[in-house]
């Protein structure tokens, strides 16, 4: 695979695979690929795809707001370098819009994704509208079976948005930071030996998760960690009242406060959230401090939060 990105980068040509009609393009700043822009080569997809289609992103920092629409499916975004091909914006609730709208936390995204099947590998997604701009979603996903591999997703408060309640998604050895609800959403997610970096004592996750459904997010063998002078942050709010978050066998720092979790300063939603953790570790995991609302997972019920029950059948690629 690594032979032929290189081939491609330096060709900036449409590769075929064997047996089946692939279309792959390269994205270049510098005019060396099919495209100088990343969303000229998602304008450039047929509308109704069926086909995968590979887009190439060469280092640098693509300033771009970008959009994946319902009918540009089967789409795998591949940067060069995890931390040196970034898409970023700077949109943010309250900003005006160049159509003179005001922006909310939904239309703040750097990146949308409404298309199914998509997968990104390598890249960053980042708004930098800043510390203090209030919510500034980096990239919010509505599309269904959305795969991440060593990606990064970087900015402040609200960085991914999980919209869609009926989106299954997968992060793998992704990196993700944040200050306040950093990963929010109803949709369904498997965290994969992720790390999650906490820029201030606040909550990482919100979680809106419908009632009907059996899981939301899941933290599988991800390390938490965060900012040398936080220490009160929390794995999470409830945006709604079942909201549904359990974290397996993670490494918890000193970042995670002993209560662990929060109600949202509402009492009625810590009788329906559904907490749990299941044998973390680390500075920050120890049970006994954990409000009386969360639950330690037993072996019997930490045995069914598998990829393919949590994902009702889907089972990404491992790698």
């Amino acid at each position: 695979m690594k032979k032929l990105f290189i081939l491609a980068i330096s060709l900036g040509v449409c590769l075929f695979s064997f047996g089946q009609k692939k279309e792959e393009i390269v994205v270049a700043k510098d005019g060396s690929g099919n495209f100088t822009s990343v969303q000229a080569a998602f304008d450039h997809i047929a509308a109704d795809n069926k086909t995968p289609v590979t887009i190439f992103v060469k280092k640098g920092i693509y300033k771009e707001k970008l959009h994946l629409t319902t009918t540009k499916n089967f789409v795998t975004l591949i940067g060069a370098d995890s931390a040196k091909t970034v898409l970023s914006f700077d949109d943010h609730t309250g900003k005006i819009s160049p159509s003179g709208a005001t922006i909310g936390t939904s239309t703040s995204f750097s990146f949308l994704i409404n298309a199914d099947n998509f997968t990104a590998r390598n890249i960053s997604f980042q708004n930098d509208a800043g510390y203090n701009a209030g919510q500034a979603v980096a990239v919010h996903i509505n599309g269904d079976k959305a795969a991440f591999y060593n990606c990064r997703f970087l900015g402040n408060q609200d960085v991914l948005l999980t919209n869609n309640k009926d989106s299954r998604e997968y992060f793998k050895n992704c990196y993700i930071e944040g200050t306040t609800d950093f990963i929010f959403g109803a949709a369904t997610a498997w965290f994969d030996h992720c790390t999650i970096y906490c820029k201030r004592d606040s909550h990482i996750t919100a979680a809106s998760t419908p009632q009907d459904h059996p899981y939301g997010y899941v933290f599988y063998d991800c390390k938490i960690w965060g900012a040398p002078d936080v220490t009160g942050a929390d794995l999470g709010r409830p945006w709604r009242d079942y909201a549904c978050v359990a974290f397996i066998h993670c490494y918890l720092d000193k970042v995670i406060k002993p209560a662990g979790w929060s109600n949202w300063h509402n009492t009625n939603r810590d009788q329906t959230a559904r907490y749990a953790e299941y044998k973390d570790y680390g500075p920050g995991a120890d049970p006994s401090g954990r409000v009386a609302w969360s639950h330690q997972l037993t072996k019997q019920q930490a045995e069914n939060y598998t990829i393919k029950n949590v994902l009702s059948g889907w089972i990404p690629a491992n790698k």
